[in-house]
Order: C-alpha cells, then structure tokens, then sequence
C-alpha cells in the first residue's frame, strides 16, 4: 500500500533519470498532473501525457537532457511529508539555489511553480524542491 503518491513520482522521476529512461510512466492523480504540468511550464521535462489504460490511466512523463546528456533535473527533494506537513506564505517562499531551482506549492488556485505563487501572492502546501 502506497502512503504517499507525490513521493513515488518523484522517486520513479529520479531512478529513471539515473539510468537515462527516455520517458517514465506513474499511475495518474490529478495532482501529479499539476506537478507535471509545474515541471513542463518551468522547463524541466520534456512534456507528459495521459494514457488511456485498464484498469488505471497512466501519466507518461517525457524526461529532458541536455546536449550532451546530462540531466535538466539534478534533484528531486519532498519537503511536505504525510506525518510534516510544510506551509508558507507568499512573501516567505523559499528561494532555491538563489533562483536556480523551483518549489511547486499546492495553492489554492492549484499547483504552481515558487515564481507563479510569488507573482500571485499566493502561498500554500510546499510540495517539494526542484534543481
């Protein structure tokens, strides 16, 4: 039984980037669909899809490498947890490598990037961090 979905995608991202996957599929939520969305509009993955599959769709993320083939995503880290929950306001986002890096924060106008939330004075749930 899985006790955190956001944590196994972001775990299925990473082990996939490690051996040079070309895309990774994750069983789909609607959240993870907002993440992956935050990932596609800030430049980190490729794109995603929703495959029509019994008995559950599937989320086909399309990973993103450079040139020469490193990775885009250098870190995947969960901040929130099931049992630690993270809240913050606007004006307190956490900046990540000085504004190299994202958090994507469970707002209530959805799933945004630290910049999208930050631009909107918004705050919410920090979901996780992105470099």
């Amino acid at each position: 039984m899985m006790t955190d979905p956001i944590t196994d995608m972001l775990t299925r991202i990473r082990n996939a980037l490690l051996i040079e996957r070309p895309f990774v599929d994750i069983p789909h939520s609607r959240v993870k669909q907002g993440v992956a969305d935050v990932l596609q509009r800030e430049g980190y993955i490729w794109d995603y899809e929703v495959v029509d599959q019994e008995p559950r769709n599937l989320l086909r993320v399309n990973l993103k490498y450079g040139a020469t083939g490193e990775r885009v995503i250098q870190s995947l880290k969960r901040v929130s947890k099931p049992g630690r929950r993270v809240y913050t306001e606007s004006r307190h986002i956490p900046e990540i490598l000085k504004g190299m890096g994202i958090c994507i924060l469970s707002t209530n106008q959805g799933i945004l990037s630290s910049r999208e939330a930050k631009a909107k004075h918004v705050g919410g749930e920090i979901l996780c961090e992105v470099y």
